[in-house]
């Protein structure tokens, strides 16, 4: 499970910072603006689905990952 919580928190924590630097750069990159407030909400909406995803993950590949990858057999 300790396994599967980092892989999560990887993954959502990578997303977001992609989602949300993406924005900013397409906005103009102004931090004390209203603009970078409105991509921080909406880059939650990227990292959400992530978690999602996650969650299907355990159901349909690898329980100890958040990928959906083929259960490893052993």
């Amino acid at each position: 499970m300790r396994k599967y919580l980092l892989d999560l928190v990887e993954r959502t924590g990578a997303t977001y910072a992609v989602a949300f630097l993406g924005l900013l750069l397409a906005d103009g990159f102004d931090l004390t603006s209203i603009g970078a407030l409105k991509a921080a909400a909406v880059a939650a909406l990227p990292a959400a689905l992530t978690v999602l995803k996650s969650a299907v993950g355990t159901l349909v590949g690898d329980p100890s990952t958040a990928a959906l990858l083929p259960r490893s057999r052993q």
